[in-house]
């Protein structure tokens, strides 16, 4: 997956705080954009409060563009893969993530729509006991992405440089 090309579209997400989270997670599993449709995220961004969930500031390199359709910005070889508990969907633990993908998420309170599902190359589920909200699924994806890469950036030169700058622990060998 080294020339992988991977955006993450987001149905009508209700608020800062999860969007900010994606926004994290996009910069640190190397996604090219993000995509969300609907207006309830920009509405609420107006008025609520500045969370700083994305706290590397994925923005200033990561889009966040508000578009009409996710499927729009599809690529011909680009898989779309849905990302919902749904009847048939595939587990995760099962799934063989393609190189180029468009990720759908549905929204935090209902289900991406039977058209987008009907659509999807893919539909996988994240095998919970309950429901994990937006934000949190969004990281699980991505990472079991990473894990099931045959080109994962490793050592202790990702941990210098990925670390918070008040982090200085080293692990001691007896």
């Amino acid at each position: 997956m080294s020339e992988s090309h991977v955006i993450i579209g987001l149905v009508n997400p209700k608020g800062p705080s999860n969007v900010g989270t994606v926004m994290r997670a996009a910069g640190c599993f190397n996604a090219n954009e993000v995509l969300y449709t609907g207006t309830r995220y920009a509405r609420a961004a107006q008025y609520e409060v500045k969370t700083n969930t994305d706290t590397h500031k994925s923005r200033n390199r990561i889009p966040l563009t508000q578009v009409e359709c996710l499927l729009s910005k599809k690529t011909t070889n680009m898989k779309v893969v849905c990302v919902e508990l749904c009847l048939g969907a595939t587990s995760l633990t099962e799934f063989v993530h393609p190189e180029e993908a468009l990720y759908i998420f549905g929204p935090e309170d209902g289900s991406i729509s039977q058209d987008i599902i009907d659509q999807a190359d893919h539909v996988v589920y994240v095998p919970t006991t309950d429901c994990l909200n937006l934000a949190a699924t969004a990281n699980v994806v991505l990472y079991d992405r990473l894990a099931k890469s045959p080109v994962v950036n490793q050592g202790d030169e990702l941990i210098k440089n990925s670390r918070d700058t008040n982090n200085r622990l080293k692990v001691k060998h007896c």
